[in-house]
Order: structure tokens, then C-alpha cells, then sequence
């Protein structure tokens, strides 16, 4: 039977938006924010030589993994001040999480409320000020080898940290004022900006290749119809679950006996998320930026053995990336993302169980058999999402990066900030039916007082 709460979000109509001015607000501030993070990409490191950058750029973007370029919404090809991105806190974040599971004196913090809370964001802050300044002196020191500065020496390394590390400060607080005062997660939001920035310039890249008869018109309309076709695949998976039933047994209270009740605990097929995509993807293409930016190949003969075996295309790449991506969705779910421990022990705390399964360890175990049976799909849903453009990019030779990673942080996050609205406007709706019940029942008590003082 359908409650009421899900009626009334089925009937939600989205022109009740002009009514919700405090969503409205939400939604432009957001809105605000994002267009200074857009200008922000466009803002260059001091120091850069523009026209060797640019020149370098058209010969190495594909080398690079156009995924780093995607990620930070074309500020690292440009090396804009936001050239880093926000991918030093989100990095940070999953670090602090993943120790949160395995450290006990993180884990006792965690279960001290919001004091516990604000600790573990201070320790992600410390982190990714600590990330943030190894990356951007690997970047300063790999632009001053390849010879893409105007002034090299110790000026520009320190400048250039400076200016990486503020930019990247600075996304990390915008996506804290987003998640806090607009809609939608803020860091996620950044993410999706950046990468819906440069897919325009990217299609247009693509088509004009069709044009001029570098890719033939089969393979244009197969490649769109595999990204319909991808979209919808993934936005299927992010919403399957499988549901544990769960029954809860009579209970008396007094003098009252109430029958026992039922409900069903939701794991998704996908437990992590984009995590093991994003770990493994920013774990392979390392060492290709890296050699990429201080110079090509030619630097070291370990590089140049590791980027033959291990560039974007390569089966040891493939084999690894699919190999990792399985090895991330396991350890980040057990860790962080569902614990079957946890979930047993709350359970037996709320007099519910499993049926025909003993409370407590027994469950442990049988909630840790069906995950591992879901993972399965899970990570195999993963690899297969984010390998198919790899392997498409290397045989048809397409020359933009829209890949699986992409494609899954644009869904998801599409679907979270559409329920956040969604959300925003049922609890506007209920405000406005709590209000006309209120005016109602002051309306009949008028009504009764005219009443009575008529006779």
C-alpha cells in the first residue's frame, strides 16, 4: 500500500517552483557560485607561457587522459588557477573515510556526534592542503622541465604552489557554501560544471572529424546511440536494489499490544558509487601525466617501460584498471559505505531480524554473503561502464574523452540534485498544507464563536 508521503511526492508538480521562493533562492545562489568557479578556469597561473602551453597542449591532451582536463572543466589544459580542481579534497576525503574504518581512535571520534564530525572535517582539510602541496609542486616542476615557463627557477615553483593550493582552498570552501546554503552537493556539483563545461567544445571536436572524413558517419551514430544507450544502463543500476526483509516482532507498552511490523533493508547494487572508478582512474593516469608534462618519454627509460605497458588503451591497462576498480568497490564498501556489523548489531538493537536468520553475528553473516553476491554485479556494472570508452577510444580512434567515469558522476549527480528539488518542494507543499489546515481550523472556531454569541 502507497503512503501518503509517496502520493504527494508522485503528484509533485514542478510548478510549484514559483511558489517555493526559499528553493528558488537556493537554486540561483548555487547558480552564483558555479559561474565564479567557471571564471576561475579561465584565470592563468602566473608565469605560464601561453602560446607554448597552448601549442603543447593540441599534441598532448589525448596523452594526458582528457579525464584530468574534464575533471577540473579545462583548467589544467588552460592551467588556470583552479588547474588542480577539487580532486585533492575528494581524494583527502575517501583517505580520512577509508582510516575512519580501519583507525579505532577515528572510529571512537566519529561516534561523538557533531564535535566528532567537525574533527574529522578539520583532519580532511589538513589532508588536502597536504595533497594539494605535493601535486602542485609535481606540476610546477614537471611545467619547468617541459620548458612551458617564462621565467623558471625557485620564484615560479613557489608562486605557482601558492596559486594551485589557494585555488584549490578555494573550491573546497565554494563547495561547502553549495552543500550549505544552495542545493545539491557541493563538491559533486563542481565536478559535474566541470565536466559539462567541456563536453560542447569536445562534440564539436567530434563531429568536425566527421566532417572533414577522419571518422566515418557509422561511427558517429554508434557512438551516440552507446552513450544513450550508457545513460540509460547506468541510471538503471544507480536505482536497482535489493531488499532484505525484515520483520519485527509484538511488543507491549502497558496495557497495548502492537502487532509486529515488517520492512525491507535496501542495498544497492552499487554501494560505493563512483569512488572505484575515480581511485583507479586517478591511480593509472598518474604516471602519464607526469611524464607527459616534464617532458615526453624520453626522461627515464622505468617511465617510458611503465607508460609502453600502461598507457590509456593498453590491455595491461585495461586489465588493471578492471582489476582495481573490483578491488576499490569491495574494500570502500565493507569499510565505509556498508558495514555488515553494524547494520546487524543496529538491528538487534531495534528488536528486528531477519527471518529464519539468528540476530546478531549469524545476520553479520548472512548480510555479508548477500553484499558479496551483489558486488559482483556491482563492480562488474563498474568496470564495464568505465572500459567501454577506453576500449572504444583505442580502436576508433575518438578524440574526445567522455568517459565511463564521466558518464557515472553526471548521472548520479543529476539524479541526487533532481531528488534534493523534488525534495525541497514536497516539504514546501506540506508547509502550504499545515498553513490551510491551520486557517481552517481558526476559520470554524470563528464560525462557532459567531454561533454561539448569535444565540
Amino acid at each position: 500500500m502507497v503512503s501518503a508521503a509517496e502520493q504527494m511526492a508522485a503528484n509533485t508538480s514542478w510548478s510549484a517552483l514559483g511558489k517555493a521562493s526559499d528553493l528558488r533562492k537556493r537554486i540561483l545562489y548555487t547558480l552564483m557560485l558555479l559561474v565564479v568557479y567557471r571564471l576561475g578556469t579561465w584565470i592563468p597561473v602566473p608565469g605560464i607561457d601561453g602560446a607554448e602551453l597552448r601549442e603543447f597542449m593540441v599534441g598532448a591532451g589525448a596523452s594526458i587522459g582528457g579525464m584530468l582536463s574534464m575533471f577540473t572543466g579545462g583548467a589544467l589544459g588552460r592551467m588556470g588557477i583552479f588547474a588542480l580542481g577539487i580532486m585533492p579534497y575528494i581524494s583527502a576525503s575517501i583517505i580520512i573515510q577509508l582510516m575512519t574504518a580501519m583507525v579505532p581512535s577515528l572510529a571512537a571520534l566519529k561516534k561523538e556526534g557533531e564535535a566528532g564530525r567537525k574533527k574529522i572535517n578539520q583532519y580532511t582539510r589538513y589532508g588536502t592542503v597536504l595533497l594539494a602541496t605535493l601535486q602542485s609542486y609535481g606540476l610546477a616542476v614537471s611545467l619547468q622541465s617541459g620548458d612551458l615557463v617564462t621565467n623558471p627557477g625557485i620564484f615560479f615553483i613557489v608562486s605557482c604552489m601558492v596559486t594551485l593550493i589557494g585555488g584549490t582552498m578555494f573550491l573546497m570552501w565554494l563547495g561547502e557554501q553549495i552543500t550549505a546554503r544552495g542545493i545539491g552537493n557541493g563538491i559533486s556539483l563542481i565536478i559535474f560544471v566541470g565536466i559539462i563545461a567541456e563536453v560542447p567544445a569536445a562534440l564539436a571536436q567530434f563531429f568536425a572529424s566527421g566532417r572533414s572524413g577522419a571518422i566515418s558517419p557509422a561511427v558517429i551514430i554508434g557512438v551516440i546511440v552507446m552513450v544513450i544507450v550508457v545513460i540509460a544502463f547506468v541510471v538503471f543500476m544507480e536505482r536497482s536494489l535489493r531488499k532484505v526483509h525484515i520483520q519485527y516482532p509484538r511488543r507491549q507498552v502497558g496495557m497495548k499490544v502492537y502487532d509486529g511490523g515488517s520492512s525491507h533493508l535496501p542495498i544497492k547494487v552499487n554501494p560505493a558509487g563512483v569512488i572505484p572508478a575515480i581511485f583507479a582512474s586517478s591511480l593509472l593516469l598518474l604516471p602519464t601525466t607526469i611524464s607527459t608534462f616534464s617532458g615526453g618519454q624520453g626522461g627515464s627509460p622505468i617511465m617510458s617501460t611503465i607508460l609502453a605497458y600502461f598507457g590509456p588503451g593498453q590491455p595491461l591497462y585495461l586489465l588493471f584498471f578492471t582489476g582495481m576498480i573490483v578491488f576499490f568497490a569491495y574494500f570502500y564498501t565493507y569499510n565505509v559505505a556498508f558495514k555488515p556489523d553494524e547494520v546487524a548489531e543496529n538491528l538487534k538493537n531495534q528488536n528486528g531480524f531477519v527471518p529464519g536468520i539468528r540476530p546478531g553475528k549469524r545476520t553479520a553473516e548472512y548480510l555479508e554473503y548477500v553484499v558479496s553476491r551483489i558486488l559482483v554485479l556491482g563492480s562488474g556494472y563498474l568496470a564495464l561502464v568505465c572500459l567501454l570508452p577506453e576500449i572504444l577510444r583505442a580502436q576508433f580512434a575518438i578524440p574526445f574523452y567522455f568517459g565511463g567515469t564521466s558518464v557515472l558522476i553526471v548521472v548520479s549527480v543529476t539524479m541526487d540534485t533532481i531528488q534534493q528539488v523534488q525534495s525541497h518542494l514536497l516539504a514546501h507543499q506540506y508547509e502550504g498544507l499545515i498553513e490551510k489546515s491551520q486557517l481552517g481550523s481558526k476559520g470554524k472556531r470563528r464560525a462557532r464563536r459567531k454561533g454561539t454569541g448569535r444565540k
